[in-house]
């Protein structure tokens, strides 16, 4: 099983890393770019657009993906840890 959520766990990652890294960047530039006077070349609001993902045309659907895969990763992640595994009893009788 635990073989089986590695794959699943890489698939899944090799999909959401762009999403989910291009989320992560841009909203740190955002925030660097309103909040601290430093200039970074690229304006706020297109960040933002990038952001949520309005620049493509995803604005409604892209929150719900990139929470979904991470939820994915989360899950798949999780499970390989071994801490939900089944605790198996050894019943010894003393003589």
């Amino acid at each position: 099983m635990k073989r089986l959520f590695r794959k699943y766990h890489r698939w899944l990652a090799l999909i959401v890393l762009l999403p989910l890294s291009l989320t992560v960047i841009t909203g740190m530039l955002a925030t660097i770019s309103q909040e601290w006077p430093i200039n970074i070349g690229l304006g706020a609001n297109f960040l933002l657009k990038l952001h949520t993902g309005e620049i493509f045309g995803l604005q409604a659907i892209y929150p719900i993906l990139n929470g979904m895969g991470v939820i994915g990763l989360l899950v798949t992640g999780a499970s390989m840890t071994g801490l939900f595994g089944r605790k198996t009893t050894s019943s010894t009788k003393s003589s």
